[in-house]
């Protein structure tokens, strides 16, 4: 009779670690969740959002009074979200490479178009995915194009449009005012209707290839491009690859 009640015990002891552990990793799976695309898409600018999302890429590190920041572009499966000028040690920023993931919590704003996440915080996780970019050719000129707004695209077969009344084919900054190092500003156009692209320099600076290639197009070239769909009153991609065809 002793050794059935202890043989029950034992028993009993082992369906309570399994619970234990079971309940223990449910937690864990909890830790890593955050609202879903469309969840955030509901949620009013201004309010408190939580996400899990992952780097793609990343603007350069700063100090602002002593602390360290960056702005990202980041993608889960199901959407994309813009972190602007998020604080981060310069430690931490060197870690989050491609596909790093972060589970991030901050507040929504909007600005000109532009739908961000300001003021946050973030952990790092240890999950990884890389999203392949959209070809969002197609998409130009439709109302389904700002529903990837930040993801990564692709666009291909543009025509290169002149950036200003003399006839450049790019702009250092918007009207003209910078030299080799600022943004650059130019206009390509498809089916008809004219579109801004830009290299924004904190994310592909001066030495970087697409850069180059921008600073080396002409009016009536074709190309195709890549990078991230930043939206200013409009469409406005930030451009990370271009390809003279």
């Amino acid at each position: 009779m002793k050794k059935v009640l202890a043989m029950l015990l034992v028993l009993a002891l082992a369906v309570s670690m399994i619970a234990c552990t079971q309940k223990g990793g449910n937690d864990s799976a909890a830790e890593v969740t955050g609202m879903t695309k469309a969840e955030y898409d509901a949620a009013a600018v201004d309010t408190e959002v939580e996400v899990v999302t992952y780097v793609q890429a990343k603007q350069g590190w700063w100090e602002n009074e002593g602390v360290g920041m960056a702005t990202f572009y980041t993608q889960a499966k199901d959407g994309a979200y813009f972190l602007y000028n998020m604080p981060c040690s310069k430690e931490d920023y060197d870690k989050m490479t491609e596909g790093t993931q972060l589970k991030v919590k901050g507040f929504k704003s909007e600005w000109s178009g532009e739908v961000e996440i300001i003021d946050a915080t973030y952990e790092i996780l240890d999950g990884k995915y890389v999203a392949d970019a959209l070809d969002a050719t197609s998409l130009l000129g439709t109302d389904d194009l700002i529903k990837h707004q930040n993801e990564k695209v692709s666009f291909t077969g543009l025509t290169v449009e002149a950036a200003n009344e003399a006839g450049d084919a790019f702009l250092y900054n918007w009207d003209g005012s910078g030299s080799q190092g600022n943004d650059l500003y130019f206009n390509v156009s498809v089916n008809g209707q004219t579109y801004t692209f830009t290299v924004e320099s904190y994310l592909c600076g001066p030495d970087t290839d697409v850069y180059k290639t921008v600073e080396g197009l002409k009016v009536g070239d074709t190309i195709d491009a890549q990078g991230f769909l930043y939206w200013y009153e409009g469409a406005q991609p930030h451009v990370t690859g271009v390809t003279v065809k």
